[in-house]
């Protein structure tokens, strides 16, 4: 596509500035830029349970999308960041049917939920990558995970998930199962991340 970039999902992290409010983490497939997007806690946990393949128990609104979508039989060719302006970004979801095209105008954290789940490409316009994009060098990338790794981002965080896995590990796996089947139940979608990855582990 002329005049666009495509991205991937690189991350999500707490936004401490916002209370509240998380930041998507966009990368150029082919390039160092990273584009920040500050999202809502609805939106980030709905694109995190579709990556980490968590089903819950009622269908979120983005899996609404999906199952109309599909009954009606349109389907999302690709997302696209198509503007910022005054710092809010702007997009549309590209989507098509048997009979015609249709370009749905989204805010990106929906949107992106949305391409997660129809596994659709994401792209931006180079206009926005130009105006928005942070790009990273070697050096700006290692700064970057020596400080994800200290004591001044986030090592009490780490040793807490550490802490909770070993918890995890004195479990049987019927009592995790039973475990991820609560967690799921109650909506509580990074304690299931967890369980999951420890059931899968011992699987």
């Amino acid at each position: 596509m002329d005049n666009t970039i495509e991205l991937e999902i690189l991350g999500l992290s707490s936004n401490s500035a916002q209370s509240g409010s998380f930041t998507l983490i966009l990368g150029e497939s082919e390039g160092k830029r990273k584009l920040p997007i500050v999202i809502g806690m609805f939106e980030a946990q709905a694109i995190a349970i579709e990556i980490e393949k968590i089903i819950p128990n009622r269908p979120m609104t983005h899996d609404l999308f999906k199952s109309f979508a599909s009954n009606f039989q349109f389907s999302v060719d690709h997302i696209l960041i198509s503007d910022m302006r005054e710092g809010v970004f702007y997009a549309k979801i590209m989507c098509h049917s048997s009979f015609k095209k249709v370009e749905i105008d989204a805010r990106p954290s929906d949107a992106i939920a949305i391409a997660v789940r129809f596994d659709a490409p994401i792209f931006c316009a180079s206009s926005v990558m130009t105006e928005a994009a942070i790009e990273f060098t070697e050096e700006d990338e290692k700064r970057e995970q020596e400080a994800s790794a200290g004591a001044g981002t986030g090592k009490g965080a780490k040793e807490k998930s550490k802490s909770q896995e070993a918890s995890l590990k004195d479990f049987s796996l019927d009592k995790l199962n039973q475990m991820l089947e609560k967690a799921i139940s109650n909506e509580d979608y990074e304690k299931a991340a967890r369980l999951r990855d420890e059931i899968n582990r011992r699987n």
